[in-house]
């Protein structure tokens, strides 16, 4: 997620920042949050407790949930931890050109990760980072074991790149489509790959950029 200021500085208690960072680490490596006996299981504690120790974030304006949806704990907007306060910032020091020659630029820039991926107008969900697993959207350019950016979000559009929770409670990256008849068409990028065609889904995000190391 990019890195935010605080509204205000929020304490807590060791078993509470343990639930926190759990959630947020939980939704970075599966693209959706843990249920309360998931917490309790990877704390070792009760699910009465660890509903204790949520309710408590929320109260404190760490996270966020909504009553009528599962797995929608989120981690509430402008809340960073200091293992956050790291900021990806490389010397941006001209254009390179991938066609004709062009000429060296002589700049002292720097090209900060959070500026190209961080909010843009409209935009009011947080933003988490995916490996992503398979080629099926190969043809978009996205390869087996890129990075995706996904932008939080419960809805989207036709044609839009979205992390989807099926009905069998498994995620897939494809391009969304809303066919005619009300089913939902998830489109690969790859002949090899058959489309996904269900009657609803859950969208956990979308894709807002791709990063990829050499």
């Amino acid at each position: 997620m990019p890195h935010m200021k605080n509204r205000s500085p929020i304490n807590f208690t060791p078993q509470q920042l343990k639930v926190f960072k759990l959630v947020r680490d939980w939704r970075s490596r599966h693209g959706l949050s843990p249920t309360m006996q998931e917490l309790a299981d990877e704390l070792g504690i009760s699910k009465v407790t660890v509903f204790e120790h949520v309710e408590a974030l929320i109260e404190k304006g760490a996270l966020r949930r909504d009553p009528n949806r599962a797995r929608s704990l989120s981690i509430a907007d402008g809340v960073t931890l200091p293992d956050e306060e790291r900021t990806g910032a490389f010397p941006l020091v001209g254009r390179i050109a991938a066609g004709m020659p062009i000429e060296r630029l002589e700049q002292s820039e720097e090209l900060r990760l959070e500026e190209i991926f961080g909010p843009r107008r409209g935009q009011r969900g947080t933003l988490f980072a995916l490996q992503v697993e398979g080629m099926s959207m190969r043809d978009e350019g996205i390869f087996d074991g890129d990075y995706v950016i996904v932008e939080q979000r419960n809805h989207a559009r036709n044609g839009e790149r979205v992390v989807a929770l099926l009905p069998n409670g498994e995620t897939t990256l494809k391009s969304f489509f809303k066919e005619r008849n009300g089913q939902i068409r998830l489109q690969p990028a790859n002949p090899e790959f058959p489309p996904i065609m269900v009657d609803d889904c859950q969208i956990q995000g979308v894709i807002v950029g791709v990063l990829r190391r050499y």
